[in-house]
């Protein structure tokens, strides 16, 4: 144990604190809110001394049903279930939406006791990257390059560099057997497989299915921001998805078809009728490497 013993016997304050941090969590104990990282590695450090799994999920908060069947999953393969809070400024480009992105721990705090998780990792942005005047003489970053700029990265330079560089860190910090994504974020799960891979960090990736609400609409915390007209036009994003699936399964193998959706005779249909969405990028990739195919095998 850290910490010096004072003549009479008695711990100090700091010694007293660290046997309290130490003492692993009992099952149906009481959600543990932490916001430091060294208080963070010395209980889940308690609970590895007993053998015991510990499962992360990663998270920027403002919690829904996707989230929570991350913790779920976890709860399923791992003793110990421990959920960071982190909305990462490294990962928001200078005109996104990172001052008013939903910040709800409290509530957030509420349903993952619900879900008996043991611990929340709930660290500041200075307690992540230290203070301004570090940052500015020196600043370590990840970045996967080749996967990085495509997809979505290509529009958001700089973005997959702040996922990569907080997810090693969160992984170097809480040191977990398994770490748990959604598949909703396939480009983001790519970076992250191939970071995990090529920097030997001993965790094993678990990518969960999406969550969709019942007409098709993919669980989001940026969900909130939709108005009504824009969460209808929101569903041609899936209804696309779901020709191209037909299409497959209708035996298509060409990717640039089933990318452009040229055998698609109804597209009326598409809940994009007004004409007001505008398309970014369409890609057939796998999770392995994201990048784009030219025929599906």
């Amino acid at each position: 144990m850290r910490g010096s013993v004072k003549e009479s016997g008695s711990l100090e304050l700091s010694d007293r604190a660290t046997m309290l941090y130490s003492q692993p969590l009992s099952r149906g104990q009481r959600l543990k809110r932490i916001h430091t990282i060294e208080e963070v590695r010395t209980t889940l450090g308690a609970h590895k001394r007993r053998g015991e799994k510990v499962g992360l999920v990663p998270t920027m908060g403002a919690l829904h049903e996707g989230h929570l069947s991350l913790v779920r999953a976890a709860r399923e393969k791992s003793e110990v279930v421990a959920v960071s809070i982190f909305v990462n400024p490294s990962q928001f480009g200078a005109n996104e939406d990172f001052s008013r992105y939903p910040r709800t721990l409290e509530k957030d705090c509420e349903l993952l006791e619900r879900e008996s998780v043991e611990v929340v990792f709930a660290p500041s942005a200075q307690e992540m990257y230290g203070n301004e005047e570090s940052q500015r003489s020196a600043i370590t970053w990840v970045t996967v390059e080749g996967l990085s700029e495509r997809l979505c990265g290509k529009s958001r330079p700089g973005h997959f560099r702040g996922v990569a560089t907080v997810v090693a860190k969160l992984l170097n910090i809480v040191e977990p057997e398994l770490a748990f994504f959604g598949q909703k974020d396939a480009a983001q799960v790519a970076v992250i497989k191939r970071m995990v891979s090529d920097l030997n960090i001993p965790v094993q990736i678990e990518v969960c299915p999406i969550v969709r609400e019942p007409d098709g609409l993919a669980l989001s915390s940026r969900n909130v921001y939709l108005s009504s007209d824009e969460r209808k036009m929101a569903l041609v994003l899936h209804a696309s998805l779901e020709r191209a699936q037909k299409l497959f399964d209708d035996g298509e193998r060409d990717a640039s078809t089933l990318a452009a959706g040229d055998s698609v005779k109804d597209k009326k249909s598409l809940p994009n009728r007004a004409g007001c969405l505008e398309l970014r990028y369409s890609r057939e990739a796998g999770l392995g490497n994201g990048r784009q195919g030219q025929r599906y095998h």
